[in-house]
């Protein structure tokens, strides 16, 4: 694939920052009334909507390293969402937590453990 189609694919699949959970409160209600599922790299929380929108959150704590740790494990997570949101229904939050293990990997992994997630929590297309 030349440059400028890649361009245009990355273009189609940008995740918009409308899209992404930012405040306190959208993410404790996404953790307290969400439901999760979990496997060894990933916890993800899905919190119901009324309507068309979907928005997700990324979270690292702080036992998991420093924050460039942290902040890769963060864009992980944020690149794997994106690559397949046009995979995901619509009407609900997700939060994606990752998990002390998720410390080393690389993308098709973290990509395999959310695509795994999203089809366990039915919000696969």
């Amino acid at each position: 694939m030349t440059s400028f189609h890649s361009g245009v694919l990355n273009f189609m699949l940008k995740l918009p920052k409308r899209n992404i959970l930012r405040s306190q409160r959208m993410f404790q209600e996404v953790y307290l009334h969400g439901r999760s599922w979990a496997n060894r790299y990933l916890v993800l929380y899905v919190f119901p909507v009324i309507g068309l929108e979907r928005k997700a959150g990324f979270a690292a704590g702080k036992k998991l390293g420093n924050a460039v740790t942290r902040n890769r494990l963060k864009r992980l997570m944020r690149e794997s969402y994106r690559k397949n949101q046009a995979q995901l229904a619509e009407g609900f939050y997700c939060l994606l937590v990752a998990r002390k293990s998720a410390v080393g990997v690389k993308q098709p992994r973290m990509e395999r453990a959310f695509l795994e997630l999203a089809g366990r929590a039915s919000i696969l297309l």
